[in-house]
């Protein structure tokens, strides 16, 4: 049965507002992007001279064998994942990429629960793994949109600690990497034990430095830094990639909008006309019985 006129046109004020909430949402999602690409420029300068710093630091000692446990492959009995995902919805397939990702690497690489740990960054994350009884050893929620690592220090300190203390072998950090604001790619990167350091890396000195207090010591205070920094580096990543998501999703619902009102216009528009149509050949047909 055909709409009638108010109902076409209360459905055309509806998307309108639609239209404009979504509008609002995608120009609020775009200067976020803006100002998190922005972070992530500065934190890479920040990230370089640290490897730079360890670099130089463990070069040579990575030849002849270190023994600080953050660089020993030790085998793995067990393996946690930091799990990064949105709090909210309204990010497009943002969260659904990572997630299927992440539940068929679990599949393919272990047998069954014990063999690892999940650590979980968004309320997405979490919510979808406890629905699927997998436990979540850590949680956190309610990130900012810019987040400071003030914020994330509790959750990353305890990734490392859980690591420095064996309840797991291998570290790896799982997330959208930010590519532009149309695309981004699903990563898992291992963060521990570190073993992207290349010797090859170091910068040659005509001197050899004199460290006080010794290589081992600072390593000691180093590492478990270095380590912070790439899981805080993946965070403001994913953050990234989460605001240009969110600007896409809300730009393709706005554009949809615009698509139905204009639909939905045209067909007000031959309700219209049809209704005007009725009643010119009411008027005509009641004239001609006159006559």
């Amino acid at each position: 049965m055909p709409a009638s006129l108010n109902e076409i046109k209360v459905k055309i004020a509806s998307t309108k507002k639609t239209s404009q909430i979504t509008g609002a949402m995608q120009m609020v999602s775009a200067a976020k992007l803006t100002k998190s690409e922005q972070n992530a420029k500065s934190f890479q300068i920040y990230a370089q001279k640290v490897r730079a710093i360890t670099t130089d630091l463990i070069g040579s000692e990575m030849s002849s064998g270190s023994s600080n446990p953050m660089l020993i492959k030790r085998p793995v009995k067990k393996t946690g994942y930091i799990v990064i995902t949105s709090d909210k919805g309204l990010v497009g397939g943002y969260n659904s990429s990572i997630l299927k990702s992440v539940m068929q690497m679990l599949k393919d690489e272990h047998g069954q629960a014990d063999d690892y740990v999940i650590i979980a960054l968004g309320g997405m994350g979490a919510d979808f793994f406890k629905a699927r009884g997998i436990n979540v050893s850590y949680e956190l929620r309610g990130l900012s949109d810019q987040p400071s690592f003030d914020e994330v220090r509790k959750i990353v300190n305890q990734s490392v600690s859980l690591y420095q203390q064996e309840l797991f072998d291998e570290l790896y950090v799982c997330y959208n990497h930010h590519i532009n604001s149309l695309t981004s790619q699903v990563r898992v990167e291992k963060m521990l034990p570190i073993s992207d350091i290349d010797e090859n890396e170091a910068t040659p000195h005509r001197q050899p430095f004199e460290l006080e207090p010794d290589r081992d010591t600072i390593l000691a205070q180093l590492l478990p830094q270095y380590a912070e920094s790439m899981i805080y580096g993946s965070i403001i990543d994913a953050k990234t990639a989460e605001h240009a998501a969110g600007m896409a999703a809300m730009q393709a619902a706005t554009d949809n909008a615009k698509n139905v009102i204009n639909d939905l216009t045209i067909q007000y528009n031959r309700a219209r006309q049809a209704a005007i149509t009725q009643e010119i050949t009411e008027i005509v047909a009641g004239a001609s019985a006159l006559d």
